[in-house]
C-alpha cells in the first residue's frame, strides 16, 4: 500500500471515536488491495458536526462513515438518501460525489448479513424476533429482521412512549407485525422467540451491564448483540453458558463496511476469516 498526493481519503466520524475498529478494518483492505488511500478516525463533537463535514468535503475527502451520536444528523444534512436510510431516518455512510452528500444506511444490511451468516439465511423467516431498545440501533435491527422475513418483531424497551413512536414510524415500511412491550414484560416477550437482539448500549465497554435474565428464553432461541467491544458481552457469555447460539457484533461491523469501502475506493472487498482474526487481535490488544 502506498499513499501519494492523489490518495483517496475517507474516515469515520464519531464522538468519541477512539474505540472504533473501522480504521483497522479499512486499513486491512487497503493493504490487501494495494490501494493508494487512507482512512482516519475523526473525533467531532455534535455541535461541530455540520461544520466538520463542510471542511472534510472542502479538503477532498471522498466520504465518511458515521457512528454515534451523529447518524440522525448525517441523514438530515444529506442532499439525497437511499431507501434504507430513509426508512431508518439515519445514515452510517456519507459519500461526497458530484457536489452532493449522499446518505446510506448499511447497518441494516450489515446486521442481516451477520445474522444470516451465523444462523442461516432462512432462520428468521416466518418467525418471532425480539429487539431490546427503542433507539436508532433498534430501528435498524427491526428493519434487518423484516428483511430476513420475520413474521413478528417485539420491541422491548424501558421507554414505552419511545417504543410506540418507533413502531408507528416503521409500521408502514415493514411486512412484519410490530409489537411494543415494556421491559417488565420480558418473560411474556420471550414466548415463541427464535432470536433476541440487544440494540441497547448495555454491555458496551464503559457502560452499565445489561440487566436482563435469560431464564425465560426458549432453549432453541439465539442471542445477538450488536456491541463488539467487548466481543463477548455479559449477555452473550450468559447465553453461551445456557447453550444458546450467539451472534456477536463483529460480523455486523465487517459486513456494513463492505459497501462503504466500495464507495470510497472503487473495489468491493470481502469479509473474510482473516479480517475477523485481525479485528479480534485488535480487540484483545485494546
Amino acid at each position: 500500500m502506498s499513499i501519494s498526493g492523489r490518495a483517496k481519503v475517507a474516515g469515520v466520524v464519531g464522538w468519541p471515536v477512539s474505540h472504533s475498529l473501522s480504521p483497522r478494518l479499512h486499513e486491512f483492505w487497503l493493504r490487501e488491495h494495494d490501494i493508494d488511500g487512507v482512512y482516519v478516525p475523526l473525533a467531532v463533537a455534535p455541535e461541530s458536526f455540520t461544520t466538520a463535514l463542510d471542511g472534510l468535503r472542502a479538503a477532498g475527502f471522498v466520504g465518511v462513515n458515521v457512528t454515534n451520536p451523529h447518524k440522525e444528523a448525517a441523514f438530515a444534512l444529506a442532499d439525497k438518501a437511499d431507501d434504507p436510510a430513509r426508512m431508518a431516518g439515519a445514515a452510517n455512510l456519507l459519500v461526497f460525489r458530484d457536489g452532493l452528500v449522499e446518505a446510506h444506511n448499511a447497518d441494516i444490511e450489515g446486521l442481516a448479513a451477520s445474522v444470516s451468516e451465523g444462523l442461516g439465511g432462512e432462520a428468521l423467516r416466518g418467525q418471532i424476533v425480539a429487539i431490546l431498545g427503542a433507539g436508532g440501533a433498534a430501528r435498524g435491527a427491526i428493519l434487518a429482521a423484516d428483511k430476513l422475513g420475520a413474521r413478528e418483531v417485539r420491541v422491548v424497551a424501558r421507554n414505552a412512549a419511545r417504543a410506540d413512536a418507533l413502531i408507528a414510524h416503521l409500521r408502514p415500511a415493514v411486512t412484519a407485525r410490530l409489537v411494543s412491550l415494556p421491559w417488565s414484560d420480558w418473560p411474556r416477550a420471550t414466548k415463541g422467540l427464535v432470536l433476541v437482539v440487544n440494540a441497547t448500549s448495555g454491555g458496551l465497554a464503559g457502560a452499565a451491564a445489561l440487566d436482563l435474565s435469560l431464564d425465560p428464553l426458549p432453549a432453541g432461541a439465539a442471542v445477538c448483540d450488536i456491541v463488539y467491544s467487548p466481543l463477548e458481552t455479559g449477555l452473550l457469555r450468559d447465553a453461551r453458558a445456557r447453550g444458546h447460539r450467539t451472534v456477536d457484533g463483529l460480523g455486523m461491523l465487517m459486513h456494513q463496511a463492505v459497501p462503504a469501502f466500495a464507495a470510497f475506493y472503487g473495489i468491493t472487498p470481502r469479509a473474510t476469516l482473516a479480517l475477523r482474526t485481525e479485528l479480534e487481535k485488535a480487540l484483545h490488544n485494546g
